[in-house]
């Protein structure tokens, strides 16, 4: 039997025909072909889910360096920004961002793309100090919280006094005002911002299929948290009349042109209730439980609740809060001679 002899080095292994290359290449494709019809359902929605996201992070990154990257470029610098981004943006939890890390790598090989073991190690690298923080692993197993209005006068009183911090006020406030989903805000139009005697006449555009309402924000008691005095300080500032509300606004306190997308509102409503020192990690969703939580507590009524977040009738998600809001209400150990 002859020997097996290891390729020495310094040496090549000798070139294949082109008959050879033909029945690998076809033995590539139906290796691919086979893969995918053997992968669970689940599992392709979940890579789609994770390609979407991929998608979204490049948006962003778009945002901020005013240059838009191919998708396919997974490289080590995007893969672990693509980490980061998940940690502090989405606030996702580390066993989650595992799986989108597998899922855009998966996805992207599959586009043609070559993505370095360099690039997957460190992404992973990135992750490992995140799977050792309990608050982190904790993320995704539970709503949101809600906040509250003490809360947003922490957060008003936090806010710094220039156009970015003008702005980020404007923006958490008339999220909470209107009980604004973050795609809503985000698609905020300044011409769709009416000002009358009572407040604000906010036309709330249609998102994601879902429809379009017109929503009233009455003034608020409080000036520091009156989201009408706060959008006319920043109309004012931004000197904008018409086009999207909510602008980007770059490190050298310069206005952008096009709106703020949906995981920037969000990223913007996280930092103000971190810098104000808020124990809980508020996301783009507290300020929409949170109007519906003020709202029932101060005695609104459903229906008219329900006509400003835009929930159906029968959304449980929405009796949910309003359960919670009521939970206190003639408690039945309340008064029973305890």
């Amino acid at each position: 039997m002859t020997d097996l002899v290891p390729l020495q080095p310094g040496t090549s292994p000798a070139a294949y025909d082109p008959a050879t290359l033909a029945v690998l290449a076809a033995m590539e494709q139906a290796a691919e072909e086979h893969l995918d019809r053997i992968r669970p359902h689940n599992t392709k929605r979940g890579y789609q889910n994770d390609w979407a996201l991929w998608r979204e992070f490049h948006r962003w990154l778009a945002e901020r360096t005013g240059h838009e990257l191919p998708l396919t470029a997974v490289t080590k610098g995007t893969l672990v920004g693509f980490v980061v981004w998940l940690d502090t943006v989405k606030l996702a939890a580390p066993n989650s961002i595992d799986r989108r890390i597998t899922g855009v790598t998966v996805t992207a090989r599959a586009q043609g793309a070559e993505v370095p073991k360099a690039a997957t190690e460190a992404a992973r690298q990135a992750l490992k100090p995140l799977k050792l923080d309990p608050d982190r692993m904790a993320r995704g197993r539970g709503k949101a919280a809600a906040a509250t209005l003490q809360q947003l006068q922490q957060m008003a009183a936090a806010a710094p006094a220039s156009l970015t911090g003008i702005r980020d006020r404007a923006l958490w406030l008339m999220a909470f005002g209107i009980a604004g989903r973050s795609a809503e805000v985000a698609a905020l139009r300044a011409d769709g911002i009416t000002l009358v005697s009572e407040g604000l006449d906010v036309q709330v555009p249609s998102v994601k299929g879902l429809p379009g309402r017109k929503v009233r924000v009455a003034y608020g008691a409080n000036p520091d948290t009156c989201p009408v005095r706060a959008w006319l300080t920043w109309r004012a500032a931004a000197g904008i009349t018409s086009g999207p509300a909510f602008l980007p606004i770059d490190v050298h306190g310069q206005l952008g042109t096009t709106a703020l997308s949906a995981s920037g509102c969000r990223e913007i409503i996280a930092r103000s209730a971190e810098r104000a020192g808020i124990a809980v990690r508020l996301t783009g969703h507290s300020m929409r439980s949170g109007f519906i939580t003020a709202a029932r507590k101060a005695g609104k009524r459903e229906e008219k609740i329900r006509a400003q977040s835009g929930h159906a009738a029968n959304s449980p998600v929405f009796w949910g809060y309003i359960q919670e809001a009521d939970a206190w209400t003639e408690a039945a150990s309340e008064g029973i001679g305890l």
